[in-house]
């Protein structure tokens, strides 16, 4: 889900020096988008006195233009008002809140730094006067810009960076300006340290991105000389961010583009090039055993699924693709294959995957914020319906809205949120905003419920954000003592997602089972995983045993009952059909061999 809209909700109010005088702007120019007088103005008024003094006026402006019905030029005059927000921030007022932000989205990891600067000094101070202007002038630029935010995005690097490539060569940022962004907002922190998958150690494979400027370079070089299968600047900085987090040394990718010389249409083929190596997946050995894990090493050695995924991802990245590496649970055990942005700009998501095996979905890492995702969630992105004017609209509706709430005015947010969905019912931020200004409002629980059934309908075709909304409704409803109905509203995620889906009601089932654990006695407890184990479990494979059957087997074993949990695993055992010889087999041997050693 996107989060990036909510930048705006955690901007402090920035207050106003005595001695700095903010330029009201006129109301005759808020029928039109800013001017490049004007603009040159407060520009000139910032370098004088900071951009926090400003910040009131030019929210003030953006305000006033879209009272005016004028939401293009209401969006234009709102970036500006963004940017001075942005720049004017303190590092000491900034740092806690993305501390607390990474918290909250659960993307901490141990290759983060421990400390950080937060010294009273504006955010802005690292970007050059030019740039600044050139930022506050290009109305595309500074829209993808505030569209790609996240609140974990580690801003005083990411404009270090992005002065830095400006820096170097102005005309050459201006060109690839895209290509500078997406290495922005990559590189303003360390990659943790299980990427791009867990099974490799970090002396075999350094978690370390190049300097921002070698890399800028290095891309740009690969365009020019023809290289690349997409023209860098076709693609958007959300996709350009699939190419530059690229794991491998530039000598290691165009050593892959040599050696791996597929066409775009042919790229799977990639996956298949690394042999398969069934050794180790029989002596139970998934770590990379050499010393070094370049992709000359993976190429002549072998490797299993999570070395095939990875070599493939990075011969893509050697030709400008934006390029995944998917992991997910199938029937008989887990599994890695890459995702590609074809020349259709349509994702390909399924190379190397096993149909046979049922890997419902694959979980991804997002290389921006370090989230995991889904392919689905990537599959709605490339729908490209943000790119429909309707969506345009509809974005600059739910920027007001937030900022509204941010300001204290919930009756206004919700207005300007609801008129945001009614133009693109798939904004997932705007229904976000319309709940939480109902929730400030006081809007009562059945008047909230009937806002995510809404949802619910809108997010029909996408079955994580279905599935999201149908479990707040029943949470709502359980909270307020219906249980029946918040019962009946969970089966929902189950019966919806049976077939295409069952990882979904595999999730659903794990919570059931946790609620259990608090809400039901021991008996209890373990009449709920054997209704769910019959219900749910019938060929369910290793999804369901990792979220389901480990989890309660530890819970047992956590009680003191190891007998109860050997029985649970026993009867997992039959009721999933496991494969002989399967990792699913293997891992169902071994958990019993731990609960018994915990006895």
């Amino acid at each position: 889900m996107r989060l990036a809209h909510g930048f705006l909700l955690w901007l402090g109010w920035l207050g106003t020096p005595l001695a700095a005088q903010p330029a009201v702007i006129p109301a005759g120019e808020l029928v039109q988008v800013p001017s490049s007088a004007r603009l040159a103005v407060v520009h000139a008024a910032a370098q004088r006195d900071g951009w926090a003094p400003h910040v009131a006026s030019l929210r003030a402006a953006a305000l006033g233009a879209y009272h005016r019905d004028k939401l293009a030029v209401a969006a234009a005059w709102f970036n500006v008002y963004r940017w001075a927000a942005l720049w004017g921030e303190t590092e000491a007022a900034f740092v806690p809140r993305w501390i607390t932000a990474v918290a909250t989205m659960n993307v901490a990891h141990r290759n983060l730094p421990t400390r950080f600067a937060t010294r009273e000094v504006p955010v802005g101070a690292v970007v050059s006067s030019e740039l600044q202007a050139w930022l506050l002038g290009n109305a595309v630029f500074s829209a993808d810009f505030f569209e790609l935010l996240s609140p974990v995005d580690f801003i005083p690097r990411v404009l270090q960076i992005m002065d830095t490539l400006y820096r170097a060569d102005p005309a050459r940022f201006k060109t690839y300006a895209n290509l500078a962004l997406a290495i922005a907002v990559v590189f303003d922190v360390p990659p943790p340290p299980d990427w791009p998958h867990g099974q490799v150690s970090a002396t075999a494979l350094p978690r370390e991105f190049p300097a921002p400027t070698e890399a800028f370079a290095w891309w740009i070089k690969r365009d020019q000389l023809g290289h690349g299968y997409h023209k860098l600047a076709r693609l958007r900085p959300g996709e350009l961010k699939f190419v530059v987090d690229a794991a491998a040394p530039f000598s290691e990718l165009e050593w892959a583009e040599k050696t791996a010389d597929y066409p775009l249409s042919q790229l799977a083929r990639a996956y298949t090039l690394v042999r398969y190596r069934t050794d180790r997946v029989a002596n139970n050995n998934p770590n990379w055993p050499g010393r070094s894990y370049t992709l000359p090493d993976i190429l002549a050695a072998g490797g299993i699924c999570c070395d095939q995924a990875y070599f493939a991802t990075q011969v893509g990245k050697s030709r400008l693709v934006p390029t995944l590496l998917f992991y997910g649970a199938g029937k008989d055990g887990r599994h890695a294959w890459f995702g590609f942005l074809d020349g259709n700009q349509t994702w390909q998501l399924d190379a190397g995957r096993y149909a046979e095996q049922r890997f419902v979905t694959g979980f991804a890492r997002d290389p921006q914020t370090w989230r995991e995702f889904s392919d689905h969630e990537l599959q709605f992105l490339a729908e490209r319906f943000r790119d429909l004017p309707s969506f345009r609209q509809s974005r600059v509706h739910v920027d007001f809205a937030a900022d509204y709430l941010t300001a204290g005015d919930a009756a206004t947010a919700a207005s300007a949120a609801r008129k945001a969905v009614n133009f693109e019912r798939r904004n997932q931020p705007a229904w976000e905003t319309l709940l939480a200004a109902g929730q400030k409002l006081g809007r009562d629980a059945k008047t909230l419920e009937a806002v995510m059934r809404e949802a619910v309908l809108a997010f029909q075709r996408y079955p994580d954000l279905e599935a999201h909304y149908i479990s707040r409704t029943a949470a709502s409803l359980r909270a307020r003592g219906e249980t029946s109905l918040a019962d009946a509203e969970s089966r929902r995620i189950v019966n919806n997602n049976r077939s295409a889906r069952s990882d979904l009601g595999v999730q659903q089932s794990r919570e059931t089972l946790l609620r259990s654990f608090s809400t039901q006695s021991l008996p209890q407890q373990m009449s709920t995983y054997n209704s769910l184990l019959d219900q749910h479990g019938g060929g369910a494979g290793i999804g369901f045993f990792d979220q389901v059957v480990v989890v309660f087997a530890e819970h047992m074993v956590r009680l003191q009952q190891p007998a109860e949990a050997v029985r649970a695993v026993e009867r997992a055992r039959r009721t999933l059909k496991v494969e002989p010889n399967s990792q699913l087999d293997k891992e169902l041997l071994r958990l019993l061999k731990e609960i018994k050693v915990a006895k």
